[in-house]
Order: C-alpha cells, then structure tokens, then sequence
C-alpha cells in the first residue's frame, strides 16, 4: 500500500479499506473523533507523585529512537508514546504501584512502539523495540533520569515485547514471561489500549475486553480527552511534545 500522503482524510480512508503505511492526523477525522464521543463520566485524574510527573516531563523522546523517522509525527509516534506513559502512570497510580514498578511501565510505555515500520499491523513491533531496549537500556534510563537495573530491564522488555500479542495469543514462553512480570506487561497493555480513541474506526476504540486492568473503565474519559485536546493543538501548530504537554497539564498530570 502506497506510503505517500492522500488528500483524504484518514475516517473516508479508513472506511474504504485504504489506510496508508503512514497515517498522520487530519482535522476531518478530529471533528469526526470530537463527534462520536463516547457517553463516558468527566474523569478526574489521579494526583501523581512527584517522580511520575518529572518522568514524564522527559517524554520528549529524540526522534533518532524511531526505526523509521516518518513514524514520529504518526499515529504510532511521540504523541502516542506521550499519551500511553501519561495513562500508564495513572494506572500505576490507580494499582498502588510502587516507584520502581511505576517508573519501568512509564518508560516501557513511552518506547513500545519505536520499532514500528509502518501504522498498520506490524506484528512483531513489540519485539523489536524489545531488543532495541535492552540494546539501549542505559539511554533510555538515562534519559529519564534514571540509572538501568537488570531487573527493571527484563520487566520492562517484557512488557513491550507482550503489548502487541493478545493475552489469549500467548504461548507458553509469552506466559512463563509474563508471569514474571505482570502488574507492568497488563498496565503497559491497557495503557496502550487507552489511547485508541485516536484511530479513524470506532470498532478500533478502546475495548476492556482485551486488558487485564480493573481501573480501565474508569480512565476512558481521560484518554479521550488527552487525544481531544493534544491532537488539536497538535493540528493548530504546536509541535507534538508541546501538544501532548499542553494536554498533560491540562489535566494536572504535569
């Protein structure tokens, strides 16, 4: 499928079975996701803790971590990766993770979908930006601030490598490693999930069905309105750290 931008925009795209290998946000299809709002309660967020908030004031991520620089400004790109550590940290708040546990799923979250080569199903992108982790632990930690541990390594890898493969996909490896690392492999999942509301299909929307996290219900309102506000600022100009920012703080999440 061709890789060169269409005029139309990514809804009419969607709905005829044409998505390009590179989708990036249009303003049709932001008026179409502000329309189909979900009857969802106002959320409000959780209070972070100090950590998480500086953490994720680092969610910037250099774009040269992306296997294919297209992708950054996409629809698998920083923003989503800003997003999905946002959420992932409210989750980890929601669980009363600790702040080794909610350090690692922020920054497995910010960096599962690096390794993407295109915004279509790229199975096995999970365990490519898996390897690319482990290869630049010390980078990533570094830039958040924090030095890498073996331990933390292997939870987070794990995490990444499992976002992409349904839980009842697993085989008995997928399980075997999961189990070692549960609580940081099923918030980075849900998270992920969460920031759905951004694909032009509503069958594509965040689904509880398909995440092991009881607060998942609960944050629908806020990952909405972090696409809603981040995107528009995203389309009005503002680069997409600056947009996601605007819409973290806007929440209180900064």
């Amino acid at each position: 499928m061709s890789t060169t931008p269409s005029t139309a925009s990514l809804i009419d795209l969607a709905a005829r079975g044409q998505l390009p290998l590179h989708q990036h946000m249009d303003h049709a299809t932001m008026a179409w996701i502000s329309d189909n709002r979900p009857d969802l309660p106002p959320t409000s967020a959780p209070v972070l803790r100090p950590q998480s908030k500086e953490l994720l004031a680092h969610g910037g991520l250099p774009t040269r971590w992306w296997a294919d620089p297209r992708l950054y400004t996409s629809l698998h790109g920083v923003r989503h990766a800003m997003r999905t550590a946002a959420l992932a940290a409210v989750l980890a708040e929601a669980n009363g993770l600790d702040n080794g546990d909610t350090a690692t799923v922020i920054l497995a979250a910010a960096v599962h979908d690096c390794q993407r080569r295109h915004d279509q199903d790229d199975r096995g992108h999970g365990a490519r930006a898996a390897i690319w982790l482990a290869a630049n632990a010390d980078t990533v930690w570094g830039h958040f601030g924090l030095t890498a541990s073996p331990r933390r390594i292997v939870q987070a890898a794990t995490a990444v490598r499992l976002h992409d493969v349904p839980y009842e996909a697993f085989n008995a490896d997928d399980k075997s490693d999961h189990a070692r690392a549960a609580c940081i492999t099923d918030v980075v999942k849900a998270a992920d999930a969460l920031d759905r509301y951004r694909l032009p299909k509503l069958k594509w929307w965040p689904d509880a069905r398909y995440v092991r996290e009881p607060a998942f219900d609960q944050m629908r309102g806020l990952a909405f309105d972090l696409v809603l506000v981040s995107e528009w600022a995203y389309l009005a100009g503002a680069n997409g750290t600056a947009a996601v920012r605007y819409a973290l703080a806007e929440k209180g999440l900064l």
